[in-house]
């Protein structure tokens, strides 16, 4: 065995995999134990209780209701922020006039530029940004609608009703997610060859069913990866939803896992307990991307016996 051999082993597979193993594997190996402990966060001192956080959590009615809350955003956050983006990228690429050659619509270069801009101002600052636009007194929403004579809305709370709340946090991050995956997508979009949208063309194929035909299948894989990471950043949202509703909103509408786990630790100094939320978390967002993984499949993925 040669020495640049081992050398290239060392640098490229072991020094990585060491670092990974450091700073990814052991925090997590490291929280599962604290879970089964009633560690305070402040003392070398514990006892190991087993599962018993994990029971207790099971019939805690306020972690239950986060857990219901981060599920909607992880349900809702990824399906429109991917159909909003999607529509977007095509209209960018492929949505121009019917006739010569295939392009999007006039002055898409702006559009992106426009449509990208949210995601490059940090999550914390969009939140806090859009807590001022619906503040009920002082707030632009507000002040439109009652400019327009809709004298109802004046000093309408919308964070602070519970029928509105978890709506406008979820509108929140979309908006600030939409630009990056517009971008994606249209990069994606960018390699299909332009021949594949030529033919449907000539085959009578509209702008919806080349969406849904062409554009949707040949990008899959682009689809699934940005779903992924949606769902990921939603089953968290700690920025968004302690910016706009540092309370968890009316009733705790929008009380997250991740928020709720803050809480436990830092405010009421069990992390033990806070652990075993972390633990769930994970959990939680790892059943959440294979299901993603095994849907892809399902419906003709890359892992498709035929492709194989």
């Amino acid at each position: 065995m040669s020495w640049e051999y081992v050398s290239f082993l060392a640098v490229f597979l072991v020094f990585p995999v060491g670092l990974f193993l450091l700073f990814v594997i052991w925090p997590f190996a490291q929280a599962a134990f604290y879970a089964l402990t009633d560690w305070s966060g402040f003392s070398d001192e514990f006892n190991v209780v087993g599962l018993d956080n994990f029971v207790k959590l099971w019939n805690d009615p306020l972690f239950m209701t986060a857990v219901g809350n981060s599920m909607k955003l992880a349900l809702v956050v990824p399906l429109v922020t991917v159909v909003v983006s999607l529509a977007f990228a095509s209209l960018i690429t492929v949505g121009g006039q019917g006739r010569g050659q295939i392009r999007g619509l006039g002055g898409s270069g702006f559009y992106r530029v426009i449509s990208f801009f949210p995601y490059v101002i940090p999550g914390i600052v969009i939140a806090i940004m859009w807590r001022l636009i619906l503040d009920p007194q002082m707030g632009l929403v507000n002040g439109v609608l009652t400019g327009i004579g809709l004298n109802q809305f004046e000093d309408f709370p919308w964070l602070g009703r519970v029928a509105t709340a978890m709506p406008w946090t979820m509108f929140v991050m979309i908006w600030g997610f939409v630009g990056f995956y517009m971008l994606l997508f249209i990069a994606a979009i960018k390699g299909v060859p332009a021949e594949t949208y030529e033919a449907a063309r000539l085959d009578g194929a509209g702008r919806i069913r080349m969406a849904w035909s062409v554009t949707l299948p040949l990008i899959r894989d682009n689809v699934q990866t940005a779903w992924i990471y949606l769902g990921i950043g939603a089953l968290d949202g700690f920025v968004y939803v302690v910016a706009l509703n540092p309370s968890g909103g009316p009733e705790n509408s929008t009380l997250v896992m991740s928020q709720q786990l803050f809480r436990t630790a830092f405010t009421q100094g069990q992390f033990g307990y806070a652990s075993a939320m972390g633990v769930i978390l994970a959990l939680v967002t790892l059943l959440f991307a294979a299901i993603v993984f095994s849907v892809n499949r399902l419906l003709g993925g890359r892992d498709e016996k035929g492709r194989a």
